[in-house]
């Protein structure tokens, strides 16, 4: 009689290893060994060698031994542990997949990827009269999304107007309730445009959080155009009294303008009527693919 040939000691690790999951998988099922047996076509005999790790396996056999205990053969094999029926499931459904969904998936699983924390919020940002709260609006409506205006959202919190909350919380007051209004549009909305206002970007650690949690894009326009508009809505503060007021605008324009220029996209509304403003909104919006979660 031929005596079995001894195993290779580079094949015991891999043979302890078979036999351990062997076992774990037939005890999870709870199928008795002969109920295995009967199942793959595999002597009880064999599958107690092959349990116990002493004796090697064809490949044949071990594969009805895989297929009998709802495994394929390299989840007995790897030396990675095995996944959970879930687990592999979804990792045979991305391995089937395209690979652009596959590029979707690794991007939106991704430990902090800025894709999955910006989710479908989108935020205008940019000085006061270039257009954020009627573009916003109006796109909103177009793509059937929610619209904030974060001002509005903390008239609201307050429960008075923006003129009494600067009145009685000043500056410093009115940045933390911007900072609070900013954490609860997050909180509450997955898929929005929100439009926000011009001084934002005067707290970096807010701002930070908009570039964090948004997909930004900068409404601009020309300093005589802010002007003119900021009068046309009404509010003659700009000007009244101040016949520096373009200097400061253009002064604070240019001051902000690194800040506005971390936004991921740019709309330009100088010079143009506001439905040709609403299209290149739209089309940055859907190049970018913001409300399908992705971005640049």
């Amino acid at each position: 009689m031929t005596s079995p040939k001894p195993i290779p000691d580079g094949a015991i690790p891999m043979i302890a290893r078979l036999a351990t999951r062997v076992r774990a998988a037939r005890d999870a099922l709870g199928l008795p060994r002969r109920a295995l047996s009967e199942r793959s076509g595999v002597s009880p005999r064999y599958l107690a060698q092959l349990e116990a790790g002493e004796g090697n396996i064809s490949i044949i056999l071990l594969e009805r031994v895989a297929t009998a205990l709802n495994l394929r053969i390299e989840d007995l094999l790897s030396e990675a542990p095995p996944m959970d029926g879930d687990v592999a499931r979804v990792a045979r459904l991305y391995q089937a997949a395209p690979a652009q969904v596959q590029g979707r998936v690794r991007a939106l699983l991704a430990p902090q990827n800025p894709l999955a924390l910006r989710a479908q919020r989108i935020c205008l940002v940019g000085l006061r009269g270039a257009g954020k709260s009627t573009l916003g609006r109006m796109a909103a409506d177009k793509l059937k999304v929610p619209f904030v205006e974060l001002n509005e959202e903390i008239e609201a919190e307050a429960g008075m107007p923006l003129s009494e909350v600067m009145a009685l919380y000043g500056q410093d007051g009115y940045r933390a309730l911007e900072a609070e209004a900013v954490a609860r549009v997050v909180s509450r909305h997955d898929k929005l445009i929100l439009a926000v206002a011009g001084g934002i970007v005067s707290d970096a650690a807010v701002y930070d959080t908009v570039l964090e949690r948004f997909h930004t894009i900068w409404v601009r326009t020309s300093p005589g155009e802010h002007m003119a508009r900021v009068r046309a809505q009404g509010d003659l503060r700009p000007m009244e009294g101040n016949p520096a007021a373009m200097d400061q605008l253009k002064a604070l324009l240019h001051n902000r303008t690194p800040s506005y220029e971390r936004a991921l996209a740019q709309v330009d509304t100088a010079a143009k009527p506001v439905s040709t403003s609403l299209n290149e909104l739209l089309a940055i919006i859907a190049k970018y693919r913001f409300l399908e979660g992705l971005g640049p």
